[in-house]
């Protein structure tokens, strides 16, 4: 079995050496060709030139402005051989613009699956992501062997956008947790309880949870070192309002979530984990 990968970021790279272990000869290509060159695998001059020889292509990037510069730009993949080539998006993009992937890569030949995923590193590295896909069924089908080596569960939708909409609104729970979660020890913290205790307690209550539990260790550490950054979550949450207003609902708890991680911005901090909003919320 044979692949590509564009955008080798933390969740990437972890989603790359995944399908390296589980047997996939891998050809990669990313925009800082350094991040690269550990992985031991063929590194593409271009995205054009990448797709030009597999029939598989993942892509894992920033957001949508990045995708739509690796499909569309200079040497991008509408200048390659794309003809029957299955392209694999698990970026999470804005359900907007991911329509526009579909319409340009189907005028191409080529078959787009919006594939966001749920999890971050850690899942990424065991190959237990939960998969979310639109596209055409023939496509998800064909793909779906590669799919099964970064995901243990994976769920068609279908109608193009859907899998992203899903995506935007489980992080609408997720932001939310997180900055719950990391509130609730601070002000266990300040009311004179040990933080290992708070923890304990949460686990053991109404904080139980799969966000607890991923990030209990970095909390207890205060190690933010980057599976999925604040930059992400805060931008996911941008998208979420725009979905929002196309539904003309309000957002509640999402806006306030997505104000909080906006707050690492200005202390520099939007880079690292965004399990470090227990940072912002200290210091206040």
């Amino acid at each position: 079995m044979k692949a590509g990968f564009i955008g080798l970021g933390h969740l990437g790279k972890a989603m790359a050496r995944r399908l390296i272990s589980e047997g996939i000869e891998l050809v990669v290509w990313n925009r800082t060709r350094e991040k690269a060159s550990d992985l031991g695998v063929k590194i593409a001059d271009n995205p054009a030139s990448l797709i030009s020889e597999v029939e598989i292509l993942f892509m894992n990037l920033f957001d949508s402005a990045a995708v739509e510069a690796v499909i569309a730009g200079k040497e991008g993949i509408l200048k390659g051989e794309c003809k029957g080539k299955i392209i694999i998006d698990t970026t999470t993009n804005h359900f907007e613009l991911v329509m526009l992937f579909h319409e340009i890569l189907r005028k191409h030949a080529a078959s787009y699956l919006e594939s966001p995923v749920l999890g971050s590193v850690v899942p990424a590295s065991q190959g237990t992501l939960t998969v979310l896909v639109s596209g055409e069924k023939i496509a998800f089908d064909r793909a779906l062997p590669y799919i099964e080596k970064i995901g243990k569960n994976s769920f068609f939708l279908g109608e193009p956008t859907l899998a992203t909409k899903m995506k935007l609104i489980n992080n609408l729970a997720l932001g939310s947790f997180m900055a719950t979660l990391a509130e609730a020890v601070v002000f266990g913290e300040k009311a004179g309880i040990e933080k290992a205790k708070v923890l304990d307690i949460l686990a053991a209550g109404a904080g139980n949870s799969a966000v607890l539990n991923a990030k209990r260790e970095k909390l207890t550490k205060e190690d933010f070192s980057t599976h999925f950054s604040s930059s992400l979550i805060y931008k996911d949450l941008h998208y979420l309002q725009d979905l929002a207003r196309s539904l003309k609902r309000p957002l509640f708890t999402g806006s306030v979530a997505k104000e909080l991680f906006g707050m690492t911005f200005s202390r520099n901090l939007d880079p690292l984990d965004f399990s470090g909003i227990y940072r912002i919320l200290k210091e206040l």
